[in-house]
C-alpha cells in the first residue's frame, strides 16, 4: 500500500530523549597486540587529553608527523591522511563490519542498496512527508524566544518523517520496528533507511545548519540561490563529517600510509581528519560551498539511496526554516561546539527564532 503523504504528523513529546549515541564509546576497541618500544615517548591517542581538547589539532598533529600510528588506549591504527584513507575504505584487504541493514553505511566506497526498488515516485512521497514534517517542528520552534535546533528539529525531522512514512508511532519506531509498518513499498523503504540513519541524519543536520549560521551570507544564499543548499550540504559534510572514525579489521598484513599494518589488527580510518587534509583541499578549515572538488566520505557514494535520503531530509530542513524563522540567528552569547568520538556534532545549537 501506498505511503499516504497526508497522514497525520504524531507530536514528539518532549523534551526528546538523545539517541544515537555510541555505546562504550570510551572502551577500547579489539586489536593487534602492539605497543611503543620500551622508553618511547607516549603515541597519541584519540582518546587522550589532546584529542579531547582540541580535535581538528590533533588531527593536524597526526596528518603531519603519524599518518600511520598505533594507538594502545583505543587499540587501533589510526589513518588521518585523505589519500590513505580514501584508498583504504575501498581496499578489500580491510573487512567491513557485518552488514546492518539494506544499504551501504558511511564509509562505503560503493553501494549495493536496493536500487530496483527506489524510483523518483519513491523519492517524491518521502519528499512530501519530510516536508510537512520539517514545517510542523519549525512553526512550533518559530514561536519561541529561544529554541534548541539541535534536539528539538535535527533529532526529530528524520525521526518523524521515518514514523509518518511507515505509519507508526514514535514510541513503537523506538523499539526497533521498521518492516513493521502499517505502509509498505518503495516510499516505505525509504523511510527505512531515514529510521536506520536518523541519528546520524540529526548529526549532519545539526553541523550544516552550525556552519550556515555562522556565515549569514551562506544562509541567504540558500535561502534564495536554486541549488545553493546542496553545495553547502556536501560542503558540510566534508568539513564537519557526523562520522569521523571508520573502522576495519585487516584480513592480512596490509600496506597502508607507507606502513604494514598486521593481520587480524582494528584500522580506524579517521573521516573527520582525512576531510581537513591541506594536501587535499585548499584552506580545509574553511566552509566553502564554492569548492570545485567535494570529496566527502560521510554517507557513501552521492547515488546511493540513504545519502539521497539524507540530503533530501537537509533540503527540507532549510526550506521549512527559512520560511518559519527569516530571521533566524545564534542566541545571544551562544557559540556551538562539537562534541563525540566515533561520531560529532553540535550537541545544542540555541537561537532566537525572530
Amino acid at each position: 500500500m501506498p505511503v499516504d503523504p497526508g497522514a497525520p504528523i504524531p507530536t514528539p513529546p518532549l523534551p526528546a530523549a538523545p539517541v544515537g549515541r555510541i555505546a562504550g564509546a570510551g572502551t577500547a576497541v579489539a586489536g593487534a597486540a602492539a605497543t611503543p618500544a620500551p622508553g618511547a615517548p607516549a603515541a597519541p591517542s584519540l582518546l587522550g587529553p589532546e584529542a579531547v581538547s582540541d580535535r581538528y589539532g590533533f588531527y593536524r598533529t597526526l596528518r603531519e608527523s603519524h599518518p600511520l600510528v598505533w594507538d594502545d588506549r583505543l587499540g587501533a591504527w589510526l589513518v588521518s591522511r585523505y589519500g590513505d584513507v580514501a584508498a583504504a575504505l575501498g581496499d578489500p584487504g580491510l573487512v567491513r563490519p557485518r552488514r546492518r541493514g539494506p544499504c551501504c553505511w558511511p564509509g562505503e566506497v560503493w553501494c549495493e542498496g536496493p536500487r530496483r526498488e527506489v524510483d523518483d515516485e519513491a523519492f517524491g512521497v518521502l519528499r512530501e512527508v519530510s516536508q510537512r514534517t520539517a514545517f510542523v517542528l519549525a512553526r512550533r520552534l518559530a514561536q519561541r524566544e529561544v529554541a534548541d535546533l539541535a534536539e528539538e528539529f535535527c533529532h526529530w525531522l528524520p525521526v518523524g518523517t521515518a514514523a509518518t512514512a511507515l505509519g507508526l508511532s514514535y514510541a513503537e519506531l523506538a523499539r526497533g520496528s521498521r518492516a513493521g509498518g502499517r505502509r509498505a513499498g518503495p516510499a516505505a523503504s525509504l523511510a527505512v533507511l531515514c529510521a536506520d540513519r536518523s541519528a546520524l541524519i540529526g548529526k549532519a543536520l545539526a553541523s550544516l545548519l552550525a556552519n550556515l549560521l555562522d556565515r549569514p551570507d551562506e544562509w541567504a544564499a540558500v535561502r534564495d540561490t536554486p541549488g545553493a543548499l546542496t553545495a553547502a550540504w556536501r560542503e558540510s559534510l566534508r568539513r564537519n563529517p557526523p562520522v569521523h572514525v571508520v573502522l576495519r579489521r585487516a584480513r592480512g598484513d596490509i600496506r597502508i600510509a607507507d606502513g604494514t599494518v598486521p593481520a587480524g589488527a582494528t584500522v580506524a580510518l579517521l573521516v573527520g581528519a582525512a576531510s581537513r587534509d591541506p594536501d587535499r583541499f585548499a584552506a580545509p578549515d574553511r566552509f566553502d560551498p564554492r569548492r570545485t572538488a567535494p570529496a566527502q566520505l560521510a554517507f557513501g557514494p552521492p547515488d546511493c539511496p540513504a545519502a539521497r535520503v539524507a540530503e533530501l531530509q537537509a533540503e527540507c530542513a532549510a526550506r521549512a526554516l527559512c520560511e518559519a524563522m527569516p530571521e533566524l540567528r545564534w542566541a545571544e552569547g551562544f557559540r556551538p561546539t562539537e562534541t563525540g568520538l566515533l561520531t560529532r556534532a553540535p550537541r545544542t545549537l540555541l537561537v532566537r527564532p525572530a
